[in-house]
């Protein structure tokens, strides 16, 4: 896989030409910043940016002054490709706050090795209703102890209006949801996105995340995606390079409530 030109497709399939993610959300090019803007329990916030030193930090006060018209917290998802390379400090001094950085990368679906058991006793089920929701928000939250509902409520909003487009799986053992995750799947593009993987602490170690990434590539690969992508936590980073993914760029979302 060349990661330069795989990179180059990504910024341009997924976030320079990016499609909402979701029903009232909607996507807008002002200038040389692409957005999304919609409910409070969408992600709102910048996707992309192509700005200079020179008109960087207008740019920034703009995307403030709209979503502070909407009524919304977003974020700017900075990548450290993005110019200027002091951007992120010009988001810190406009009373953005950065998040912990996570490493973007990707894989050739055709190329990972997808056999990969389950631990005995565990089975998948797929997500398509609110119970099954409500066991992905569980995870989430005994995974992670933050407060998950937004997903779940974003997660029923894709089920609702665009199925097609996002697949959720939860593992269960003895009935007992122990690990979650979800497939964003982009049509029209080259891309696949894994998202949301957890496992609540008492099942880490036995290979379910694993086995979720080999689940959701599957599907990625048979409904004619050639990549599928990751922002991975430092814990995940060297589970996907040993399973054939490759770092592409880091990824810092930085964060506005006003």
């Amino acid at each position: 896989m060349e990661n330069q030109h795989v990179r180059d497709l990504y910024d341009r399939q997924i976030r320079r030409e990016a499609r909402p993610d979701g029903p009232d959300c909607r996507v807008e090019r002002v200038g040389d910043v692409v957005r999304q803007t919609g409910p409070e329990h969408a992600w709102n916030g910048v996707l992309w940016s192509g700005l200079d030193a020179a008109g960087a930090d207008e740019a920034i006060a703009a995307q403030i002054a709209h979503y502070r018209a909407v009524g919304v917290p977003f974020e700017w998802k900075l990548y450290a490709h993005d110019t200027p390379a002091d951007l992120g400090d010009r988001l810190h001094a406009a009373g953005f706050t950065a998040e912990d950085p996570e490493t973007l990368m990707a894989a050739e679906a055709a190329s990972l090795s997808l056999d990969v058991p389950l631990p005995e006793g565990v089975e998948l089920r797929a997500v398509t209703d609110e119970a099954g929701v409500r066991q992905v928000v569980e995870v989430h939250e005994r995974a992670f102890g933050t407060d998950s509902g937004h997903i779940g409520r974003q997660l029923l909003d894709h089920l609702a209006a665009d199925p097609g487009t996002v697949t959720a799986v939860v593992a269960l053992a003895a009935g007992e949801p122990v690990s979650a995750a979800r497939l964003e799947l982009c049509p029209g593009t080259d891309f696949a996105g894994l998202w949301g993987g957890g496992t609540v602490e008492s099942w880490r170690g036995r290979g379910l995340y694993r086995a979720l990434v080999a689940h959701r590539t599957r599907i990625a690969a048979e409904r004619g995606h050639r990549y599928v992508q990751v922002d991975a936590a430092d814990t995940s980073r060297p589970i996907l390079r040993r399973l054939g993914f490759h770092a592409l760029s880091t990824t810092t979302p930085y964060t506005y409530t006003g």
